[in-house]
């Protein structure tokens, strides 16, 4: 059986960078930082997205009859724990910083499972995942700073615990969910790649392209096209 441990390991341990620089580039250059993470948003969410249609989803339905079942529960969990985090996080200022960083750390370990999931099924499936996923690290890094410094949280902490949460979160996820992914075949690896597109489509349309669109900014159209255009290009080369 061939060895699928370090693509996997370097995909999520890529992401946790990806998101370190983000988290330093926002604590460092805020302005900067603030006026262009509309552009990866969209960008990210447009790989996302392709990633999930053309590739991923008919991939589950291939190796699992119960795959578009799956596919939706993905969907739905993250939008209920989305909904449950935004309710609890209207609490007092504190709450404001703690509560969207804890759902962030949950989001960011899940990551690693599906980086877990995706290289087993194959190298292609882990590519397309990896692609927008390490692309919409970025922007979590800026965000969970920000949440963190908007709740009160002075700024060494603000960098210590937005890394904790959103960065070292992933390939930890990896590696926790690793020995148990890599064993599953057929079915069962179906359902989970089924579930885990779910929440790639949820990631990509109803987080990252509604806060992109807050912004309005002028080339946010063209991102998400050059998004979905990397994509595709990938499955081409790859095909």
């Amino acid at each position: 059986m061939v060895n699928t441990f370090w693509p996997p390991a370097i995909a999520s341990f890529l992401a946790c960078l990806v998101t370190t620089i983000g988290i330093y580039v926002i604590s460092k250059y805020r302005k900067w930082g603030e006026k262009h993470i509309t552009y990866f948003m969209c960008f990210a969410a447009g790989v996302l997205i392709s990633v999930s249609f053309i590739h991923i989803i008919p991939k589950s339905f291939e190796i699992s009859e119960l795959a578009p079942t799956f596919l939706l529960v993905g969907f739905l969990l993250l939008r209920v724990f989305s909904e449950l985090m935004k309710g609890a996080s209207s609490t007092e200022k504190k709450a404001m910083g703690i509560i969207p960083t804890v759902g962030i750390a949950l989001h960011s370990f899940v990551d690693g499972i599906i980086y877990s999931v995706a290289f087993t099924v194959s190298t292609l499936t882990g590519i397309l995942a990896a692609t927008g996923m390490v692309l919409h690290e970025f922007p979590e890094g800026v965000v969970t700073f920000l949440f963190l410094i908007e709740g009160g949280f002075e700024r060494k902490k603000s960098l210590l615990y937005a890394f904790l949460a959103a960065a070292i979160s992933t390939p930890l996820g990896m590696l926790v969910s690793y020995p148990f992914i890599s064993s599953l075949e057929g079915p069962a690896l179906g359902m989970l790649l089924a579930l885990s597109a779910g929440a790639l489509v949820y990631v990509g349309a109803c987080h990252l392209l509604p806060e992109a669109e807050k912004e309005r900014k002028r080339y946010s159209l063209l991102a998400l096209g050059l998004g979905v255009l990397v994509a595709i290009m990938i499955v081409l080369a790859k095909g």
